[in-house]
């Protein structure tokens, strides 16, 4: 029997050993945008909207529309914070959601200053229990470029598994056709 999603009830804000997590919040925009322009040159190849550098107010609407989207439940983007000095180190959320099979996947990125400090894998381990304990998530998929090499690190250490790679699926910055690697946890499998 099918929900409607607008009736699910889950906590906006959680927190790992060294983060907090939550909803995009009116205002978050001036700091989102501060880290995309720290990290665009890194963001660039793997995320299309860090192929032009958004203004502080574009950064402001796509905050806003997030948050709509959120209480919405059609899209749970989530913006990660140090939970000892209040800095945004990044953005990570759950995507592609069909609340009927409770499937989602989990899409990631992180400021340049705070990469390869384990706080994207800590990230995703918290979003994967926070979706398997308050959203009775059945199937988590991240699809990321296989030539994203830290991306696909990030889902091993994670312990995702390697379901399969997408040939020629999408394209790179350059025009070049992609491969997507999808790695998954599913109920009965992974948890």
């Amino acid at each position: 029997m099918s929900i409607n999603p607008i009736l699910i009830s889950f906590p906006e804000e959680f927190e790992t050993n060294r983060l907090i997590i939550r909803a995009p919040q009116w205002g978050d925009g001036a700091i989102i945008n501060e880290a995309i322009r720290e990290s665009v040159d890194e963001l660039r190849p793997w995320l299309p909207f860090a192929r032009t550098v958004p203004s502080v107010d574009e950064s402001e609407a796509y905050v806003r529309k997030a948050r709509l989207d959120f209480l919405a439940r059609t899209d749970l983007v989530l913006h990660l914070f140090d939970k000892h000095t209040g800095e945004f180190v990044g953005s990570s959320g759950l995507h592609r959601i069909n609340w009927d099979i409770r499937h989602f996947e989990i899409g990631y990125w992180v400021r340049t200053s705070r990469s390869g400090q384990g706080y994207m894998t800590e990230a995703v381990n918290g979003i994967t229990n926070f979706a398997i304990t308050h959203l009775e998530a059945n199937r988590i998929e991240i699809r990321c470029n296989s030539r994203n090499i830290s991306s696909t690190r990030v889902a091993k250490r994670a312990g995702y598994t390697l379901e399969g790679v997408l040939r020629s699926i999408s394209r790179e910055e350059t025009g070049e056709l992609a491969n997507i690697n999808i790695f998954s946890k599913v109920r009965g499998y992974e948890f």
